[in-house]
């Protein structure tokens, strides 16, 4: 009896790779980043798809004149092509304490490993950021199929822990990243602070931002009843509370808004926001969810 393939990361199956090699990234914006790459952008350059006709100058390069046209018209055009540009894809995975629970590390790590391997699978630049973790560990930008097993190793070993706020991670991430592309920002947002600055300093630097919250079923419909102590697990604070059934509307209030806000933040910047539970299979996340939203393609 053959033997069954070894599966390429745990985060999850080879039959999920396989999908992903046949998506990629649906990105709004357009680029203008010299590299060459697999996204085109309204400027001329030298791609395989033609954009349009210029008259021939001297000194241009009689490669791209367009022969067929010359012999009708004993008048030489150059051919103009789509400028093919490449994609900067940052990764920004939450690893704060909050995250440790109800699946959230484990669904942020799958979902940074699914854009990053469409990433590099299209030749895009991907790099990888934690925030928050308990080092200060990132993966520089890297291209190509052969940077696919360290990605998925550094993801598998990524631990929560840290207490930094997000916004901190952020601008401290943005000091060393270079190109204009997508930023993708997976976290729970359970983080002291506005995101106003840094998602604005995203947005200047020329990154698109897809925010995706990761929450867990009790953070989404809570089940509470009588007494309770709650335990801030970022700082390790308590709130005793009496009759703790009473606050379940009163917080499921307070989350809708605070969801809706940060569509609202990330729309005014021209991105893209999406709520997850933890409970919901990340074939149905990937292949339902973000494709029908345009997030892949």
């Amino acid at each position: 009896m053959p033997e069954s393939p070894r599966q390429f990361t745990s985060l999850f199956g080879n039959d999920v790779l396989a999908r992903l090699e046949r998506l990629r990234i649906n990105s709004a914006r357009r680029f203008t980043n010299r590299s060459r790459g697999e996204h085109l952008s309204g400027k001329g350059g030298s791609s395989t798809e033609f954009a349009d006709y210029r008259d021939y100058v001297e000194g241009d390069d009689v490669r791209f004149v367009d022969w067929n046209l010359f012999a009708r018209l004993n008048r030489p055009y150059l051919k103009l092509f789509h400028h093919e540009e490449e994609l900067h894809v940052l990764l920004l995975v939450d690893a704060s304490a909050s995250m440790k629970f109800e699946g959230k590390m484990e669904r942020a790590r799958q979902l940074a490993a699914a854009f990053g391997i469409m990433g590099l699978l299209n030749n895009e630049r991907v790099s990888c950021r934690p925030i928050n973790a308990r080092n200060s560990a990132c993966l520089p930008p890297c291209t190509g199929r052969s940077r696919m097993a360290p990605l998925v190793s550094f993801l598998e070993t990524l631990e929560p822990g840290g207490t930094q706020p997000v916004e901190a991670t952020i601008e401290e991430a943005l000091k060393q990243h270079r190109g204009r592309g997508v930023a993708i920002l997976i976290s729970d947002f359970l983080t002291f602070g506005s995101l106003e600055r840094p998602l604005n300093m995203l947005f200047s630097r020329g990154l698109e931002i897809f925010a995706i919250q990761t929450l867990g079923p009790s953070e989404i419909e809570p089940e509470l009843t009588g007494d309770a102590r709650f335990v801030d697990s970022e700082t390790g604070q308590t709130l005793d509370v009496t009759a703790a059934g009473d606050l379940i509307a009163l917080y499921d209030e307070y989350r809708r808004h605070f969801e809706q806000e940060l569509a609202v933040q990330c729309r005014r910047r021209s991105g893209r926001f999406l709520r997850i539970s933890t409970d919901t299979p990340l074939k149905t996340v990937l292949f339902d969810l973000l494709t029908r939203k345009g997030w892949i393609q």
